[in-house]
Parts: structure tokens; C-alpha cells; sequence
């Protein structure tokens, strides 16, 4: 009975996000393509029209790829659970592996490998076809491989002790394994903040302090004036894999360091970097940052304690297409389907984080505003939209779900109300 209850359920809420989905991704092109033909009356003078038709083309054809990878995702989706996919792959593995740690890893690895090779074709598509149509693609095939090896390398590296350790506590630390779990997690997130700029990022792009003397002594005032320290000022060759710019500063502590895409210095002037890096600095010093990882920790341990209870039932198996009798230990089994299923009963919240995300950029924004000037940071603004293909015209709704950031006319009308 259960079990029926939860596949009824299952099903509806996945209809009902595909139908959300497709009706926002839709009203989304209608809206970018009913304004392509001008460019809005406060950008007219700041972005050609050839440039604003660019993003809108470019809009729409990430939006219609992504609606074509939504029909793919619930395909699989459905493939893994309802249609028994997982249930084949876990008993085929029980039968040459048995019991034991080691088939648990191998279900994991075994899932990670089939779910890699389904997205492998779609995301080359992306790259060499998308991107590239719109000259935005600068990687090579061969980049492009090397990235996917070096991923899953360190993805073993790192992932295979950490999921070790996670499906050991489930099966000997009791009933409050998913708290154990928790500070496991929380101590390998924090950890990933402190390795991430030095040990991982330089295995796929190359880091060299900023040269600008001029630059660096500009960037170097404002970080006294605003009272950030860093370790060092860094350019990141981005240019070998995309067109597209960004600036941002990582690491956590002692390790913080700031980091500017080549692409974006090769299109800024001085001022508007500074406008920029002003706004990345006022994440820092308002705690966007700490906000955001408390809140993250806070979820993670709510998901937690629900699997914690989601793994001890029956009908959460079998309701998804898995008998739970036919295996030794369902941990693992327990993970893969509450990844894939916990998105399918979270869309509709999305708004819910687009809300925060965009109340921190207006914080932000309002904090270069404040060490720089604003007129600075617009036209930085205006810049990025035009050289990054991105609409200025996005349906409100869609945005309102997906976007973390204000639409252009929106977050460019709060600057210069702030002077």
C-alpha cells in the first residue's frame, strides 16, 4: 500500500515539475524572441542590436537544449527507477560480487559510470556545437577528454574514501549514522574550500600572479580601503576553453585568493575591474559567503536525517522500482535514489534560493557602489552581458526560478539609484 502511495507520488510530482519546467523554458523563448527585434530604450546606446540578437539567438538555443535534456533526464530517470534499470545493475553486480563494502562501491561506481556516459555524447554536443555556433567554444577535443579523465581521476581520489566512510557509518554507527555523516561531510566541504585553489583548480588551468603593475597597485588600494586580505592576486587561462569572462575569489582563511579570468582583463578598463573585484569583495564582507555555507550545511543535515529514516523503509525502495529483499546491504542503493529523487520533490522551491541569491547581488552591488564608483561597475555590467551573449530581456517568471542573479535593467537601475 505504502509502496504504491509513494510511486503515485513519485510520478506526480515528476509530471509536475516536466509541465512547470516546459511552461517556463517556453514562455521563455516567447518573451527573449517577441523583444529581439530592438534592443531595450536603456541599453539602445550601449549594445548594438547585431549584439543583442546574438543573445537572444544564444538564449534560445540554451533553453530549447534544455528542454531536450529535461525529456532526456526523466527518460533515465524513470530507466533507473520505475522501469528497473538500478534494480538490474544491482543484482547483476550481487551475483559476481556478493555481499559486502565492495559491492556497495561498486553499485556507486557502476551508476557514476552509466549516468557519465548517457550525459558524455550531450555535453560534447554542448561544447563543440553550441558554444562553438556562437563563438563562445575555444577547447579542443582533446582538452575537452583530458578534462573528463582528470575529473573522474580525482573523483575516485577524493569520492571513493569519503563515500567509504559515509556507507560505513550507515551500517555500524546506529541510528544516528546520518549525524556522524553530517560531520563527515561538513569537515570534507571545508577542507575542499582550503585545497581547491592550490591542489585542484592548477590540474586544469594555469595560475600566474597579476603582472599589471598599475592594475595590481589599484586592486591592492581597494582591498586596503574595503580591509581584505588575500594571497595573491591571480590570472586564470580561461581563454583555452571559453570566450566567456568572470572574476572571483576563492579559498577559505589564510588560503582566500583572488582570481581574474584573461578574458575579462582583455575587455575591462582598470576602473571597471575594480568595480567588479569591489563587488565580488562585498560577498566577503557582508558574509554572503558564510551565509550561504550555513545554509548548505543546515540542508544537508535536514536531507540527512531524512534519508536517515527514508533508508529504513521498504516502500521507499520498492516504490522506485527496487526490491530491497534481493541484495545484502541497500545503503548504496539508499544514496543513488535519494539523489535521484530529491530533486524531483525540490523544483518547485527554486524561487525560494533565487530570492536570496538576488537580495546578496543588490547587497553587493550596493557595497562596490559604495569603494568604487557605480557608473564604473555598469559599464563593466553592460560589457559582460554583451560579450557573454546574455539576454536582457529574460521572461520574469523564468528568471524568477532560475537566475541568481537580477535581470540586466533591474540590477543596473539599483546602481545608479544608489549614487
Amino acid at each position: 500500500m505504502y509502496s504504491l502511495a509513494f510511486s503515485v507520488l513519485f510520478v506526480s510530482f515528476l509530471a509536475i515539475t516536466l509541465i512547470v519546467r516546459f511552461w517556463l523554458g517556453s514562455r521563455h523563448i516567447r518573451h527573449v524572441l517577441s523583444h529581439r527585434s530592438a534592443v531595450p530604450p536603456e541599453f539602445a546606446e550601449k549594445i548594438p542590436l547585431h549584439a543583442h540578437q546574438k543573445a537572444a539567438d544564444y538564449t534560445i538555443a540554451k533553453t530549447k537544449f534544455g528542454l531536450f535534456m529535461l525529456i532526456v533526464n526523466t527518460a533515465v530517470l524513470i530507466g533507473f527507477t520505475l522501469l528497473g534499470g538500478l534494480q538490474w545493475i544491482s543484482v547483476t553486480l550481487f551475483k559476481f560480487i556478493g555481499a559486502g563494502m565492495t559491492y556497495q562501491l561498486g553499485l556507486l561506481a557502476a551508476f557514476a559510470v552509466i549516468s557519465g556516459l548517457i550525459d558524455l555524447p550531450f555535453e560534447y554536443y554542448k561544447q563543440f556545437r553550441l558554444e562553438a555556433r556562437f563563438g563562445f567554444n575555444k577547447m579542443t577535443p582533446r582538452l575537452f577528454f583530458t578534462d573528463l579523465i582528470k575529473s573522474a581521476l580525482i573523483g575516485i581520489a577524493i569520492g571513493l574514501p569519503l563515500v567509504w566512510v559515509i556507507l560505513t557509518l550507515m551500517e555500524k554507527a546506529g541510528d544516528l549514522w546520518w549525524l556522524y555523516a553530517w560531520l563527515v561531510w561538513t569537515g570534507f566541504q571545508l577542507l575542499m574550500l582550503v585545497l581547491y585553489p592550490t591542489v585542484i583548480a592548477p590540474l586544469f588551468n594555469k595560475f600566474t600572479p597579476l603582472q599589471d603593475d598599475t592594475l595590481r597597485a589599484r586592486i591592492e588600494g581597494l582591498m586596503q580601503r574595503v580591509g581584505f586580505a588575500s594571497k595573491g592576486l591571480f590570472v586564470m587561462d580561461g581563454s583555452k576553453r571559453s570566450s566567456h569572462g568572470n572574476a572571483y575569489f576563492s579559498g577559505f582563511g589564510a588560503a582566500k585568493r583572488i582570481v581574474f579570468f584573461d578574458t575579462l582583463l582583455a575587455r575591462l578598463a582598470p576602473h571597471e575591474i575594480e568595480a567588479v573585484l569591489a563587488h565580488e569583495l562585498g560577498h566577503f564582507k557582508l558574509k554572503h559567503i558564510i551565509k550561504r555555507i550555513a545554509v548548505m550545511f543546515a540542508i544537508s543535515l535536514g536531507m540527512l536525517a531524512l534519508l536517515g529514516f527514508l533508508k529504513n523503509q521498504a516502500w521507499f525502495y520498492t516504490g522506485l522500482g527496487v526490491d530491497p529483499l534481493l541484495v545484502g546491504s541497500n545503503d548504496a542503493m539508499a544514496l543513488i535514489l535519494f539523489m535521484l529523487t530529491l530533486p524531483v520533490f525540490t523544483f518547485l522551491f527554486s524561487p525560494l534560493s533565487s530570492i536570496t541569491s538576488r537580495k546578496h547581488e543588490f547587497e553587493a552591488d550596493a557595497f562596490a557602489a559604495q569603494y568604487t564608483n557605480a557608473q564604473d561597475l555598469v559599464s563593466a555590467l553592460v560589457k559582460l552581458y554583451e560579450d557573454n551573449a546574455s539576454t536582457l530581456t529574460p521572461d520574469p517568471i523564468h528568471s524568477a526560478f532560475y537566475d541568481s542573479h537580477p535581470p540586466a535593467s533591474i540590477r543596473i537601475h539599483h546602481l545608479l539609484a544608489s549614487q
